[in-house]
């Protein structure tokens, strides 16, 4: 439970995909249970109880997709745990139950004990929504391990360099959809950028020039793809290339990476994977940039 959650359990596409589904399995759900439950109040139709009940279907959407965007942003501040995440889809159950419960009293002013409705509002909250949170988990789960079997099993790739051949490694990398987009060699490529969904491989072409790739792709797919290479991540940011690093410098804030082509600016290495990037130039390796 402390291991750290998959990122892709927290980009756009999947959030909005996780509240969708739970607000519309939540709606089926309630229209199930409706006609066999003591606290239920809501209605269809031309009542006032319609209103209570679109108004609170409103505010429980808008509290679970504010809690959506807060944990989108959460990314910037910490690096979030499983058990953290539980915690959290939790807290969003309790918050919807307490606010469920509040409307019950007022507007059935029931003879039933208050703790009891939000007991039963606890049970249905968990059914309602820890349940699709649960299903969309696994369906992420299956669909990034999916992409990530066609990225490591590909054969083919394709290029905008001259045809090489040789021995020499090579990086190809794919979109989101596991499609082939671009093959360098690894002695070309410098560096890979996020942004947001897409990244950015900037690499030497066959002149020398400095180029740079776009695609729609995950950081972490490389990461894990091309371990044990001289593809390293160094930053929430950035992988670099090892075999570039021309010195690693120890500032104020932490280390920095100079690689050896002036038009790359430093890139920083932070405390997380600070020990990812020492470990390659530990004495026991026998090489290493200029410290």
């Amino acid at each position: 439970m402390n291991r750290r959650l998959p990122e892709y359990l927290l980009e756009k596409p999947q959030l909005i995909g996780t509240v969708t589904f739970a607000v519309l399995f939540a709606l089926v759900f309630l229209n199930i249970y409706i006609p066999f439950s003591d606290t239920a109040w809501f209605r269809l139709g031309n009542s006032v109880l319609f209103l209570f009940t679109a108004g609170f279907v409103a505010v429980s959407v808008f509290i679970l997709s504010a809690s959506r965007v807060l944990m989108y942003f959460s990314r910037k501040w910490f690096r979030m745990t499983f058990l953290q995440y539980v915690l959290w889809c939790l807290a969003e159950v309790i918050l919807i139950c307490l606010f469920y419960t509040f409307v019950t009293v007022d507007v059935q002013h029931p003879d039933i004990p208050v703790p009891r409705i939000f007991a039963k509002a606890f049970f249905f909250g968990i059914v309602c929504l820890i349940t699709p949170y649960t299903l969309s988990g696994m369906y992420y789960a299956i669909m990034e391990k999916n992409r990530t079997i066609r990225l490591m099993s590909s054969q083919g790739f394709a290029s905008d360099q001259e045809p090489f051949k040789g021995k020499e490694s090579q990086i190809t990398l794919f979109d989101y959809t596991g499609n082939l987009k671009l093959s360098v060699k690894s002695s070309n490529l410098y560096y890979i950028e996020a942004d947001d969904n897409y990244i950015k491989a900037w690499y030497t072409d066959s002149k020398g020039t400095l180029r740079k790739y776009i695609l729609r792709s995950r950081l972490k797919t490389v990461e894990e793809s091309f371990k044990g290479t001289s593809l390293i991540r160094c930053n929430r940011k950035y992988i670099v290339n090892v075999d570039k690093i021309k010195v690693l410098r120890k500032e104020d804030e932490g280390y920095v990476i100079d690689l050896d082509n002036e038009e790359v600016p430093p890139i920083p290495v932070t405390k997380t994977y600070v020990h990812n990037i020492l470990s390659r130039f530990s004495p026991a390796s026998g090489s290493g940039p200029d410290k």
